[in-house]
């Protein structure tokens, strides 16, 4: 027999429905549940359907699956015994007399049911069918909650002021590539903004000093599992702050609008600072849930003859450092490992030397005979082997060994949960406080200049702005991440609010043009307070807590992982007479411009 879910809501005595088939094989008679408005998916069964009204029954028979019909009926109590305590709607039923479809639904291009498997693309294109899964209906109710709890605490507990700002702009220095927008005047573009950055800094200037949004920001960079080219930030910011108080703030407004079906986080959060992630983790974002760190094994192997160690230590930054893999050998192929002393190789060019511990304690390695029996008891100690332990050693500059072994740590949990390792709780959320980032870093493509590890606008650490002036590159900043499970889900620091000290850090620091910032050192100068801020990105933020895949899977109508809009065919051509206005001529290729005639 078939059966029906029933969506929608309710107006009075009238039900209207959308129907999803499943089957009772153990029920010969017809039944059909109505999700009403507020009840978020809670289904009400309705009763059986009787001789007099057979006639409801054949058109429920004939309605095509997700059809949207409306049922007149009456909502009376269970037979006794039938109650359903699992729902929250199990005491009640619907007694249906009349029935009619209001709009019936074409052939589907795939089931609507979370464990059928469909691809991306597919769900992208036909994205308000997608939203009908429960799995999506859970996430953006849940997201909504979330949000609307944040808006309580910031604004009606802590006198937050919601201020929208512009979305077309002008370009912002470094960072991320932005979005241009011709505009009418021949050669100007407005920037679609990266973050509402200097308009909440500009509203401390204006004396509102406790700002929040809600905000739209744009990045055009390629999209990732956890990145989308228009994503979702709350935007944060205080005058007369710390980061203390920063911290602070962050932390009661997460406990504040926490999921209560998540369980509860603990507060004050963990706090670390960057060199110490780096060097225990190989990562600014490290996740707590398991152990296996990075140890400093230079002292044991300090004293020994082994030629590439030698060679490592005897660089200004060289380190030998190690992560030990618990039951290596039992949950571990010699394919796994090969592929993890590839990947070290292919990403970060850094050699991987294995140490194996035995049954009966020995050391099974390529290093063994260079080593006494006092320097392989040292290095078991320091690194707490047990027996079917493996150990993947890298020697080199600290930085690059570091951020090889910390890429291999989290590789080498996914090979052994694969396994049937238990390391990561997926019900945990360890939150913890990045802090003490280096002010700037040398850039990539030209190592003898810097650029900002954060944004431009982010000020020294008290302890080392006298070195601004004198040697830059050894300058902390007054930056904070909030790490998430290993995902960094907030981001903020206390602004430069001296205009002198900005335009030094522009045009002496970092060698940009300090006019295209001319409106912002300008405000500076009329009496800005101390500031400070912070941004969490809902997307990601939520996806963890539902634990999505992507943050695609928490976003109503998100673009593909190119960028693409496969449901509205965006972004797509537009005529030579529209661009006219916008003094715009496009240059094809030759291969698209053939494509177009065709």
């Amino acid at each position: 027999m078939r059966s029906f879910y029933l969506y929608i809501y309710i107006n009075f005595n009238f039900f209207y429905l959308r129907l999803q088939q499943f089957r009772h094989s153990d029920q010969h008679v017809w039944r059909a549940a109505f999700c009403s408005c507020g009840t978020e998916g809670d289904p009400v069964w309705m009763g059986s359907i009787s001789k007099a009204h057979s006639h409801v029954k054949e058109l429920l028979s004939n309605a095509p699956v997700e059809s949207v019909v409306r049922v007149t009926g009456t909502v009376s109590p269970r037979p006794l015994g039938q109650e359903n305590p699992k729902m929250p709607t199990g005491d009640i039923e619907v007694k249906a007399e009349t029935a009619e479809i209001l709009n019936s639904c074409k052939k589907l291009p795939f089931e609507i049911k979370d464990f059928i498997k469909k691809s991306e693309a597919l769900r992208m294109q036909y994205r308000y069918l997608d939203l009908r899964s429960s799995r999506l209906q859970s996430n953006l109710r849940l997201r909504s909650r979330v949000v609307m709890r944040m808006r309580e605490y910031l604004c009606n507990l802590h006198g937050f002021v919601d201020v929208e700002t512009p979305t077309l702009f002008k370009r912002t220095p470094g960072g991320a590539r932005e979005f241009l927008v011709p505009s009418r005047e021949a050669g100007k573009f407005y920037s679609l903004p990266q973050s509402p950055q200097q308009f909440k800094q500009l509203l401390m200037v204006g004396g509102l000093d406790r700002y929040f949004q809600v905000a739209r920001c744009y990045r055009d960079e390629g999209s990732r599992p956890d990145r989308q080219p228009e994503f979702t930030q709350i935007d944060i910011e205080m005058s007369f702050v710390d980061q203390a108080g920063i911290q602070r703030l962050i932390e009661g407004l997460l406990q504040y609008s926490w999921p209560e079906e998540r369980g509860s986080i603990m507060t004050p959060f963990p706090s670390m600072t960057y060199e110490e992630a780096l060097a225990e983790y190989g990562t600014d974002k490290p996740d707590t849930r398991f152990g296996m760190k990075i140890m400093d094994i230079s002292d044991v192997l300090r004293g020994s003859n082994i030629h590439f160690v030698q060679s490592a230590l005897s660089y200004p930054h060289g380190s030998i450092r190690a992560i030990c893999i618990p039951q290596g050998v039992r949950y571990l192929t010699n394919k796994d490992l090969e592929s993890l002393k590839e990947s070290a190789k292919s990403q970060f060019n850094q050699e991987i030397m294995e140490i194996i511990r035995r049954p009966d304690g020995s050391l099974k390695s390529l290093l063994t005979k260079f080593l006494g029996e006092k320097e392989r008891s040292e290095l078991i100690q320091a690194l707490n082997m047990q027996e079917d332990d493996v150990v993947l050693l890298a020697a080199g500059e600290h930085k690059q060994v570091c951020s090889a072994l910390g890429a291999l740590r989290l590789l080498s949990a996914d090979l052994l949960e694969a396994a049937g390792l238990a390391l990561r709780d997926p019900t945990a959320f360890h939150f913890l406080w990045v802090v003490d980032f280096p002010l700037f870093l040398p850039k990539a493509e030209n190592p003898t200049e810097l650029e900002s590890a954060h944004h431009p606008f982010t000020a020294p650490h008290p302890s080392d702005a006298s070195l601004l002036y004198s040697d830059p590159t050894k300058v902390r900043s007054q930056h904070y991440d909030l790490v998430l499970n290993g995902n960094e889900v907030g981001g903020g620091s206390i602004r430069i609010h001296s205009a002198e000290q900005q335009r030094f850090v522009l045009e002496k620091v970092l060698k940009e043009d300090s006019e295209v910032l001319s409106h912002l050192i300008e405000a500076l100068e009329f009496g800005a307070p101390p500031h400070g801020g912070i941004a969490l990105g809902l997307d990601r933020l939520i996806s963890l807590i539902v634990d999505a895949p992507s943050i695609r899977d928490v976003i109503a109508f998100p673009k593909s992982f190119r960028g693409r809009d496969l449901m509205g065919n965006a972004p797509d051509y537009v005529t030579s007479e529209e661009l006219e206005p916008y003094h715009i001529q496009v240059s094809w290729p030759l291969e698209e411009k053939e494509a177009k005639k065709n």
